[in-house]
């Protein structure tokens, strides 16, 4: 599908130095694709954020230590 973008001639510039003037649209593509898919993520993370309780976790007394028991208590585990 064509869509009619408008750019700054100094943004233009910079992606024909960067990619070349026959690879733009490929570029643009594949950034807004990445961009995307970024948002997406942002957006499962801000979705499980406060998921956990903020308190009485096996974990607060001791975070350091409750990841070494974590770590040595499976044998098959490496660290």
């Amino acid at each position: 599908m064509r869509l009619h973008i408008s750019l700054d001639d100094e943004l233009i510039e910079q992606l024909d130095r960067r990619v070349g003037a026959r690879r733009r649209s490929a570029f643009i593509s594949e950034t807004v694709r990445h961009a995307l898919e970024d948002e997406r993520r942002w957006e499962d993370i801000e979705a499980g954020l406060g998921a956990l309780a903020g308190s009485d976790h096996e974990w607060d007394q001791d975070p350091a230590g409750w990841v070494t028991a974590q770590r040595h208590g499976d044998p098959s585990r490496v660290g």
